[in-house]
């Protein structure tokens, strides 16, 4: 079932190349994602250099507070020039990932630019890859990563989705699964600056599964030198957490004990998987929720109405199966201030070129309909029939 409420610019969704100022408001993870990445490539530049440089000023300032042989100097340039041209290489080769980023971001741009274009092939070919995108990120952020890769590969939308960001989070995925806490640690220590450790730290879960899996496989010692090593520097932040693992120490068979039983649960194992995922996400701009959530959300909207609880309702109507309307039984409906009539026998929308007829059962069909109706009874009942002209701000664009 969809969820109940969401902040979305519904009426865009019917007609994307008419509305897309509004059609944007959904595409903020397609420019976020790039950017944040190239933002993070440009910063660890500038840590790199900032630090090289301070190394580099000080192997100076300490080389001419000593007498040095002019061996003994040359040797030391040449180290010194040794370590700018590494210094240089690395900067080269992050210049390198930066271009691919822009690559990617001016991809992403110019995907969004067709927005501005009309024409029916042009918005055949983007909506399609719209809602390629729209499965892939579903598919990656369901942890369906080799299904992700062949539909970006075989729709040819790799640059307009984030498949390369989510294989890094697949290695710590099938670590956790694996009850292996490593991967998991590596990538907590390659983001230690942007991971947030003031209220739910997540490497601090970690350290105290590591502790819980010595203590389950009997490897007391073990657990005892890893918990000073790593868990004591958490004692001030987390003092009742880390009491309650202090308390499985003192248990030859702790698993059984009742209040160590939580620790010691195999769930445990699928809490940290999905508290990765939600820092995962929060550090590279990604919506927690699958994009495709927001559009069904917004387009049962749109469709939601009241005329769904008809017993008459069209087969056509996508929300016409009960199957399909459960899935948005806790949506709003959608409330049309303006009215639109829509031809029961052509299904054609009735507008002023097109205006309805009343018949004398109170049913409104429009001009066209004769085209498909029998002449002999059109004959007998169009002289009861009232032509009504609907003013052009009642119909429903």
């Amino acid at each position: 079932m969809l969820p109940t409420t969401f902040d979305l610019p519904v009426p865009c969704f019917f007609n994307v190349f008419h509305n897309p100022s509004d059609f944007l408001k959904l595409e903020r993870q397609l420019m976020k994602v790039p950017f944040e990445i190239f933002s993070e490539i440009a910063r660890a530049r500038q840590r790199i250099i900032e630090k090289e440089m301070d190394n580099f000023v000080d192997s100076i300032a300490e080389a001419t507070q000593k007498n040095m042989s002019e061996t003994d100097a040359l040797n030391h340039l040449g180290s010194l020039l040794s370590r700018l041209e590494e210094l240089k290489m690395k900067i080269m080769e992050n210049n390198s990932r930066q271009e691919m980023e822009l690559e990617i971001i001016m991809k992403r741009l110019n995907h969004l630019q067709v927005l501005q274009f009309g024409g029916k092939e042009i918005e055949a070919k983007w909506k399609q890859m719209h809602v390629d995108r729209i499965l892939v990120d579903y598919m990656l952020k369901s942890d369906c990563f080799d299904a992700a890769l062949k539909l970006a590969e075989g729709s040819d939308i790799q640059e307009l989705v984030d498949v390369k960001i989510f294989l890094d989070a697949k290695r710590v995925i099938q670590g956790l699964r694996n009850r292996n806490c490593s991967e998991a640690l590596a990538w907590c220590a390659e983001n230690e600056s942007k991971l947030d450790n003031s209220q739910d730290s997540f490497e601090f879960k970690l350290r105290v599964q590591e502790i819980v899996e010595f203590l389950r496989n009997h490897q007391l010692e073990d657990a005892v030198n890893y918990a000073q090593e790593y868990l004591v520097p958490w004692g001030d932040q987390y003092k009742e957490d880390v009491e309650k693992v202090m308390v499985a120490f003192a248990f030859d068979n702790c698993a059984k004990c009742d209040s160590c039983k939580m620790l010691f649960d195999l769930n445990k194992w699928d809490a940290l998987i999905g508290k990765f995922k939600m820092e995962f996400m929060r550090l590279h701009g990604i919506t927690q929720e699958p994009s495709l959530i927001y559009h069904l959300t917004a387009g049962f909207i749109c469709l939601k109405t009241l005329g769904c609880l008809d017993r008459e309702c069209p087969i056509e109507d996508p929300l016409f199966e009960d199957d399909i309307r459960q899935l948005g039984a806790r949506l709003p409906f959608w409330p049309h201030r303006r009215t639109k009539l829509v031809c029961y026998i052509t299904k054609e929308l009735m507008t002023l070129y097109n205006p309805p007829l009343i018949l004398p059962n109170g049913r409104s069909e429009d001009l066209t309909w004769d085209i498909i109706f029998p002449k002999i009874y059109w004959s007998k009942i169009k002289h009861v029939m009232i032509v009504v002209k609907p003013k052009i701000g009642n119909i429903h664009k």
